[in-house]
C-alpha cells in the first residue's frame, strides 16, 4: 500500500528533483548526469567534467573475495541524494534512472559483446534484510536491478534478474560500523536458495547493488555463490564458481551504482585522460 500510494502521489503532486531540489522535475538533467559519472552543475554532458564511472572501483581496504567492481559514480552529492530518496523516502520514480545507471556499471563489468548470440547476463542482487523490506515497504536493490535488466535488454543485451541469495541469520544494522566490524557482522549471513545453482548455470552472473562502502556485502554475497554445490556448476581449485562457457556459472564481477569517492583512485594511474568541457587533459 505505501508504494501504492507514493506513486500516485508522486503523479499528483508538485515534484522537485531530488538531487538538488529544482522544481517541477522528479530529476533535473545534472542530477541525471551525474547518475551516470558526470559532474553535476556543469551542464550536462555537453560540457562537464567526466569523473570516473562507470569504471572500477576498490575500497581500501579491501575484504578479502570482493569481486572485480565496477561503479557508474561517486556517492556524494546528488548522486547521494537520489540513492537516499529512492531508498529510504520511497521515491519509486527514480528507479528507472537509477537502473539505467546500474546496467552501465553492468556493462562495463561484464565487458563487450564478442559472441553474435552472448550468454545472458544474470543480475543477483545483494538481499536485503525482510525486516528492512518492510520498513521502507518496497526492496530498492531489487526494483532498480529489475530496471537495469529492462535498460540492458533495450540495448540488445539478454539480461533478467535472479533473486537467489537470501539471509540466513539476522545481521545488525550496518550504520556506525566500520570495515572490520561489517566484515564480522555479515560473515555467514548469506545462502543461495535450494535450486538457485541450476537459475545461475546459463549466463555470466553479475552481483549487484545500489551502493558500496566498504565492499562487505559483495564479498559476503560472492562468498555464498562460491559455495554453491551444483553437478550444473563445476567448480575451479580457488573453491569460487568455474568461469566456463559450456554452462557453467561465469562469476567474477560486481557493479554498483555509487561507491565512495576514495573508491575511484584505483583509476588515476591507469586512467590517462579525463574528459573537461569538450577536451583532455
Amino acid at each position: 500500500m505505501r508504494g501504492w500510494w507514493r506513486e500516485i502521489s508522486g503523479l499528483v503532486l508538485p515534484a522537485a528533483c531530488e538531487g538538488c531540489g529544482r522544481p517541477r522535475t522528479v530529476l533535473c538533467p545534472d542530477c541525471g548526469a551525474a547518475l551516470l559519472g558526470w559532474d553535476a552543475g556543469t551542464g550536462g554532458p555537453t560540457g562537464a567534467v567526466a569523473v570516473a564511472g562507470p569504471c572500477r572501483v576498490r575500497p581500501s581496504p579491501e575484504p578479502p573475495g570482493l569481486p572485480e567492481v565496477h561503479a557508474a559514480a561517486p556517492y556524494a552529492g546528488p548522486v547521494r541524494a537520489l540513492l537516499l530518496a529512492h531508498k529510504e523516502r520511497g521515491a519509486l520514480g527514480l528507479a528507472a534512472p537509477l537502473g539505467a545507471a546500474l546496467a552501465a556499471a553492468v556493462e562495463a563489468a561484464a565487458g563487450p559483446l564478442e559472441d553474435v548470440r552472448p550468454a545472458p547476463l544474470l543480475l543477483v542482487p545483494v538481499p536485503s534484510s525482510r525486516r528492512s523490506v518492510r520498513a521502507r515497504g518496497h526492496d530498492p536493490t531489487l526494483r532498480i536491478a529489475r530496471a537495469a535488466a529492462a535498460r540492458l535488454r533495450c540495448t540488445g543485451r539478454p539480461a533478467r534478474v535472479v533473486p537467489v541469495l537470501r539471509q540466513r541469520r539476522r545481521v545488525a544494522d550496518q550504520a556506525g560500523l566500520g570495515a572490520r566490524g561489517r566484515r564480522a557482522n555479515l560473515s555467514g549471513a548469506l545462502e543461495v536458495v535450494p535450486g538457485g545453482g541450476r537459475l545461475l548455470a546459463a549466463g555470466l552472473v553479475v552481483l549487484v547493488d545500489d551502493l558500496m562502502t566498504t565492499g562487505a556485502s559483495l564479498a559476503e554475497a560472492a562468498r555464498a555463490l562460491g559455495e554453491i554445490h551444483s553437478p550444473f556448476i563445476p567448480s575451479s581449485p580457488e573453491g569460487l564458481p568455474a568461469v566456463s562457457g559450456q554452462g557453467g556459472i561465469e562469476q567474477r564481477v560486481g557493479a554498483v551504482i555509487a561507491s565512495s569517492p576514495a573508491s575511484f583512485e584505483i583509476n588515476r594511474n591507469s586512467v590517462g585522460t579525463r574528459i573537461v568541457a569538450g577536451g583532455e587533459r
